[in-house]
């Protein structure tokens, strides 16, 4: 059997090389990732990283980053998963990142030990890496997410499911089912679940993540699942089988009720809740194999699991009426805020740029709803829910509808959920009363913000 796992092994780390995951790029930022011994109670000898940027937020969230077979915690902090990292320093919140000792480096998905909770597996070190960090952070405990690469999405899978309530969502990239790869042998690798050969019903799925956690009858987290169409490492039909486990979880028809193509080769499709957090989502990718994830992609990833949500606090943030914490939104390319025009509270005010002052009129809220609020129930609003280039943007009162929803992407862009376009100042102006609408998105500094 270890012929076999070398053999699969071999062919993972060649097609993350091939996609340049395992040659990293330097941080940025002068946080660095750092090792931490006795986090707790530790049975199979993980290795603990964490990453705290260099201005955390006061309330930050928490990202579990799993590894691939054959990876490792600096493998994955510097190669295909830096996005999350470059993300980290722009919203606040921290990483830890589990490192897998034994010779396989493979996650432990597959034992007895490992698919219970608290039973003494890889998760079971995990959870108490996740317990270090809440002990010495002030965690938003709605906001402890988990996502994962090959061996790492099938641990983000397991995660979520033993663990339902501690983890808000995961998005696993390249993986299977929760319990599919499991062994009584003492193997870590299941050739029928790498091959796509378990299938089970929805309902047999669900009750196997179930079982993990007996006795449990409260929320599920919301997953993101990613997948290859010619992956042949974890084949295909993986994809279809993870999304009826947790469609079951979640108590949901497994007919999706939003489909859409956001790239030429991506299918996604969502079940539930059909926001960019949506309850359940999967994006297949067509014509691609075991490489996931690839540019662009995590971004996505990060605003389904709410990592863009809440941001670097300005030094004196102030409440807001919707919950949240606001702040101002400033343009990269102009330097001045996003603002109401005139102060105004009346429905169709126009929104522009104007010198930041910290005004009502330029305190924006971001709400898990993907809103942006301004006085506590007014929106950020694409008028009548256009779509076109040019669309005017406006206030009006917080409807629910997508014209008012919002998605703060890892690039500073800040794309209209309804439309696709990007949040955009008219013409590149710099000067104050420069109006905003929506364009077709081109990474223009006109068309980046920061929080203020």
């Amino acid at each position: 059997m270890k012929h076999v796992i070398r053999a699969v092994l071999a062919a993972v780390v060649l097609c993350l090389a091939a996609a340049g995951a395992l040659i990293g790029l330097p941080s940025a930022s002068a946080a660095t990732l750092t090792q931490v011994t006795n986090f707790g109670t530790n049975p199979t000898n993980l290795k603990m990283y964490v990453y705290v940027p260099d201005r955390v937020a006061a309330q930050p969230a928490l990202l579990v980053l799993t590894h691939y077979c054959g990876g490792s915690a600096g493998g994955i902090f510097n190669g295909n998963g830096h996005d999350y990292v470059t993300a980290a320093d722009r919203y606040g919140y921290v990483i830890v990142v589990p490192e897998v000792t034994r010779s396989e480096k493979c996650f432990d998905v597959s034992t007895p030990a490992a698919l219970r909770r608290d039973g003494g597996g890889d998760s079971t070190g995990v959870m108490a890496m996740v317990a270090w960090v809440r002990q010495r952070y002030n965690v938003d405990p709605g906001r402890i997410v988990v996502s994962g690469f090959s061996s790492g999405a099938m641990m983000t899978n397991v995660l979520a499911a033993q663990y339902p309530d501690v983890f808000a969502a995961g998005s696993a990239f390249s993986g299977v089912p929760a319990g599919c790869f499991a062994t009584t042998n003492g193997s870590l690798w299941n050739s029928q679940c790498s091959g796509g050969q378990v299938i089970k019903t929805a309902q047999q799925w669900g009750d196997l993540a179930r079982s993990m956690y007996p006795g449990y009858t409260g929320r599920q987290p919301r997953m993101q699942l990613w997948h290859g169409s010619t992956d042949t490492t974890l084949h295909y039909n993986n994809f279809g089988e993870e999304i009826k486990q947790w469609t079951n979880l979640h108590g949901l028809s497994q007919t999706p009720a939003f489909t859409d193509r956001p790239q030429w080769n991506w299918t996604r499709t969502r079940y539930g809740i059909t926001s960019a957090q949506a309850t359940v989502e999967g994006i297949s990718i067509s014509g691609v194999g075991h490489q996931l994830p690839m540019s662009g992609q995590l971004a996505y990833a990060i605003t389904f699991l709410g990592l863009d949500s809440g941001g670097t606090p300005s030094p004196s943030p102030s409440p807001s009426p919707s919950g949240g914490t606001s702040s101002a939104l400033k343009g990269v390319g102009s330097g001045r805020c996003l603002d109401v025009s005139g102060a105004s509270q009346a429905n169709g005010a126009q929104a522009q740029i104007w010198d930041c002052n910290g005004q009502a009129n330029q305190r924006w809220t971001s709400t898990g709803a993907g809103e942006l609020r301004v006085y506590g129930g007014k929106c950020l609003d694409v008028n009548g829910g256009g779509t076109a280039d040019d669309t005017a943007v406006i206030i009006w009162d917080c409807n629910g509808q997508n014209n008012q929803k919002w998605r703060l992407n890892a690039d500073g862009t800040i794309t209209a959920v309804g439309s696709g376009k990007c949040l955009d100042v008219s013409g590149y102006g710099t000067a104050n009363g420069s109006k905003l609408h929506i364009w077709t998105c081109h990474g223009g500094t006109n068309q980046q913000w920061t929080r203020a």
